[in-house]
């Protein structure tokens, strides 16, 4: 691991040391940064995303961390004595620091199941419905009528293609709690 102050950051973004701050921070496991300025942790985010083209995940538990955590594609804030600044401007909120073991390797293994599954579902469901116009067009010689009534079109939109959306956000599960707590290198498996 790393461990970089501050003063050390200030002379790595006023040198022009970036390039040698990351290959160095590439070998590292872990990156620390303490007593830096909140715009000095927003700057190390940037540069991470910008560089490294990777996606960045910022935990703040302060109004100091605010900067960092809407610098980060992913920000978690974390409610406690310092204030709700942070929780205010992220993405994701815990009470403890302890609970983020379960928003990743839980419940983000399980949004992502859930998400993929959905977008084959919307491409199956707008292609079925999309080849149903297209071979209609044959039928009325390619005059541009549409088959369906306007009503009738929002109503199956509305009602008969919502119910699988729903149902999956809300029941699907294909790993136990317990399992992916257990076994983290499940995560990587939608990956």
């Amino acid at each position: 691991g790393l461990v970089i102050d501050g003063r050390t950051l200030n002379i790595i973004f006023q040198g022009g040391l970036e390039e040698k701050f990351l290959a160095l921070t590439t070998h590292c496991r872990s990156v620390l940064c303490c007593r830096s300025t909140p715009l000095q942790k927003s700057m190390v985010v940037k540069l991470v995303r910008r560089q490294l083209k990777v996606m960045t995940l910022s935990i703040g538990d302060g109004a100091n961390d605010v900067s960092m955590i809407q610098a980060a594609d992913v920000g978690i804030g974390i409610s406690g004595q310092e204030g709700m600044q942070a929780v205010m401007a992220s993405d994701f909120a815990i009470s403890r620091f302890k609970h983020l073991k379960k928003l990743l390797l839980v419940h983000g293994h399980w949004c992502y199941a859930r998400l993929a599954k959905m977008v084959i579902y919307f491409f199956y469901k707008n292609v079925s419905y999309v080849n149903l116009l297209f071979w209609y067009q044959f039928f009325c010689g390619f005059s541009g009528s549409t088959m369906i009534d306007y009503w009738q079109m929002i109503f199956f939109n509305l009602f008969f293609t919502s119910m699988p959306p729903l149902l999956f956000g809300v029941l699907d599960r294909d790993v136990s709690a317990e399992t992916l707590l257990g076994l983290p290198e499940l995560y990587k498996n939608g990956q």
